[in-house]
């Protein structure tokens, strides 16, 4: 028999999990106020189980089966069919219900899993921004549909915002996703650069190399710097958790602009817990 579970003590564990999985964003959420704090404890669990079915080492055909009964109970949070048991699918059913979370940005992040999974190559810019948009836009769109937010520009706007985050997170991992045999920068571009998987993998031609990381790293920026309006146009007792967020990626991405190789070679860009700390109250005090 299930042990039943109050919403408080299923939130609750949604609220370690972030604090044990999420470092870089556990210390933006927890300025929200609540009920929009849970809300967020709850997305990041059902996005981390998403992300874990497609990161795992499962053989493909068994993840694949994985990810469809994901699917399949995701749906029956929208369908009104029967809750999947477990803390995870309790808090993220309330957060649903509570901030009535639209179903298709869930569909499309599952989507961005499938990519993952079938190993999909990505062989153009537009596949990479899609990819973005699938993975890390979508939970943009119901980040802010949680806070809350009055000017229609705003979606659009965490879109672009999303595929800052996930461009980041691909440029500071890029060695660690080649050795799983993944490889995110378009193929075009490698081409273009005269650069094969290997060639990047080693950075045997660091100019080809650095010039082509590089040039991810401006679009990434570019991003940054146009969804700027959005931190003003959600709610104001969110805009802390949202320029905390965005700032400790966007220190990120400076790291990895002083020194491109690093994103292959290492050591992997990171902040000390002082300086993810430091960019929160910054955030919190420009919001004041």
């Amino acid at each position: 028999m299930t042990r039943s579970r109050t919403p408080e003590q299923a939130l609750q564990w949604c609220r370690d999990l972030v604090k044990q999985r999420a470092g870089n964003f556990f210390w933006g959420l927890r300025m929200l106020p609540e009920p929009k704090r849970s809300g967020l404890f709850a997305l990041y669990a059902w996005m981390r189980d998403a992300d874990d079915i497609a990161d795992s080492d499962t053989e493909i055909p068994i993840a694949t089966d994985h990810l469809n009964l994901f699917a399949a109970n995701t749906a029956t949070l929208f369908d009104g069919g029967s809750r999947p048991e477990g803390p995870m699918w309790e808090g993220i059913a309330w957060a649903v219900n509570e901030f009535d979370l639209p179903r298709k940005p869930f569909d499309d992040m599952i989507e961005g899993q499938r990519h993952d999974l079938e190993q999909r190559c990505i062989e153009t810019a537009e596949d990479l921004l899609e990819y973005c948009r699938c993975v890390a836009s979508t939970v943009g769109e119901l980040c802010i549909q949680i806070w809350g937010y009055a000017d229609a520009e705003a979606p659009q706007l965490a879109v672009q915002r999303g595929i800052a985050l996930q461009l980041t997170n691909i440029l500071r991992d890029v060695g660690e996703d080649l050795e799983r045999g993944r490889c995110y920068l378009p193929s075009q571009d490698l081409q273009h650069a005269g650069l094969s998987v290997e060639d990047l993998a080693t950075w045997d031609k660091p100019k080809a190399c650095e010039q082509l990381t590089r040039n991810w790293i401006h679009q990434a920026d570019a991003y940054y710097q146009s969804s700027a309006p959005l931190d003003k146009m959600i709610s104001r007792d969110c805009r802390p958790t949202l320029q905390a967020m965005t700032g400790i990626y966007h220190a990120l991405l400076r790291r990895l602009a002083a020194r491109p190789s690093r994103s292959v070679l290492g050591p992997r860009a990171r902040l000390s817990m002082l300086g993810k700390l430091s960019i929160a109250l910054r955030a919190r005090a420009g919001a004041r």
